[in-house]
Parts: structure tokens; C-alpha cells; sequence
């Protein structure tokens, strides 16, 4: 499986993006940036976390206008796996790829730091390989993720399964305490109606390497072999 991990201005995980999934047998990575129109030798896409464009006007408002993500919401309506990794996933939802709006973290302050996430929906791309109820250990490093939907939409992402990711405890307990930006209903990552385009604030790239985690967590890998379906 070839997969494009788009290079935007300020990217700063789309190396460790592809190191993970070199990782993975059967994914063949490779950077593409930007200004390429052109996605069609790929079998799914990877929009890495950064600061694209130094997140000016809002974070991924500017790269949501980049000539690749034609080609990327191309893919997506011919059912493609899509994901959108911190800034990727606030780059998809300003591309309207996926709803609702990435706001100011509760505090107003950029949040750091190891979290508990629970797989919500197995049946994506990104999770199949993954037990629902599944809690995975990885690090958030974000200013706006504070995922925000009006009250009935967000009724009707939760009636439909589109949540794929939750904030939790160590026990997958969905708590106020667990929650570490306010987001709504402790929700780390979601998909599109159809399923193939995830986002999620938790960086699975940051959790590939059990000598780089002070968890030795490698959790984020099964996120990745998913994408394959088949194991590391």
C-alpha cells in the first residue's frame, strides 16, 4: 500500500510519520508536499501534525487551501483511507472533510503530556486491527483541540458511531478528570459519515517506539498496522 504523508510549511511530524509506517509491512510511505495537485499513485493519504503555515489565522485554515488537499478530498469521496493526525485532523475539519470546529483548548494554553485514549469504532481504517473498548497510550501536544459541535450534530455523531476516539482513564472511564482540554463529550478523534476519513489530536507517531516513550508505550503502531491490516 502506497501512502502520501503530505508535507505542508512547519510540518513537524511528517518524518515521524513515515518512520512508523516504515515500520508497518505492506505500507510503502513518501512524502508529497503541498503544492502537488496529484494523489493518484496513492492508496491512502496522511495529513501530519505541525503547525502548518505557523497555524496564522487559524490553526490549518491556511492549508486546508493547499492544491493537495483537492486531491485529498478526491480520495476521500472514492472512500480512501484519510487521516488527519493534530494538525491534519484541524486541516480536514477547515477543509470540511469532517464537522465541527477545533477550538482554544478549556485553559487557553497548549497542553503536553502523555493521555489515555479508548477505541470508540473498530470498523475504520485505522482501528480495525483494534478491539473497541481498547485503551491506547499516546501523547497530545496541541493550543485548539477543543473539539466543539452543536448540541444536535453532536447527538448525531455519538447515534451514529462516527466517534472513534475518547479521552478516558487508565480504566477507559470517560471522566471530567481524563478530559485535558474541555473538548466535547471527551472526544479525541471522529470520522466522516462514510467512515474512511479519520482525525484524532493524539499523536500515534509519538507512541511507535517503546524506547522513546517514558510509557514504553508502541501503542500508536496498531493505529498504523490497521491501515494495512496486518501487523508490524
Amino acid at each position: 500500500m502506497r501512502v502520501a504523508v503530505v508535507r505542508f510549511p512547519a510540518s513537524n511530524c511528517d518524518m515521524d510519520a513515515v518512520t512508523s509506517l516504515k515500520r508497518v509491512k505492506g505500507a510503502e510511505p513518501q512524502l508529497v508536499w503541498h503544492e502537488d495537485p496529484s494523489l493518484a499513485d496513492y492508496d491512502a493519504v496522511i495529513l501530519p501534525g505541525g503547525f502548518s503555515f505557523g497555524d496564522s489565522l487559524r490553526a490549518g485554515a491556511i492549508a486546508a487551501r493547499s492544491p493537495a488537499i483537492s486531491a485529498v478530498r478526491e480520495m476521500a469521496g472514492r472512500g480512501l483511507p484519510v487521516l488527519g493526525i493534530c494538525n491534519g485532523f484541524q486541516v480536514l475539519v477547515e477543509a470540511e472533510l469532517l464537522p465541527g470546529a477545533l477550538l482554544r483548548n478549556a485553559g487557553l494554553k497548549f497542553v503536553c503530556k502523555w493521555v489515555s485514549v479508548a477505541v470508540e469504532n473498530p470498523d475504520t481504517p485505522f482501528t480495525r486491527k483494534i478491539a473497541k473498548g481498547s485503551v491506547l497510550r499516546m501523547p497530545i501536544a496541541h493550543g485548539e483541540g477543543r473539539f466543539y459541535l452543536q448540541e444536535r450534530e453532536l447527538r448525531s455523531l455519538e447515534k451514529s458511531g462516527r466517534v472513534v476516539f475518547r479521552y478516558t482513564d487508565e480504566n477507559g472511564v470517560a471522566s471530567r478528570s481524563a478530559n485535558p482540554t474541555g473538548t466535547a463529550d471527551n472526544i479525541a478523534g471522529i470520522s466522516n459519515r462514510e467512515g474512511n476519513v479519520v482525525g484524532l489530536m493524539p499523536h500515534p507517531e509519538r507512541a511507535s517506539d517503546p524506547l522513546l516513550s517514558p510509557f514504553h508505550s508502541s501503542d500508536g503502531m496498531m493505529v498504523f498496522a490497521s491501515l494495512v491490516g496486518g501487523g508490524s
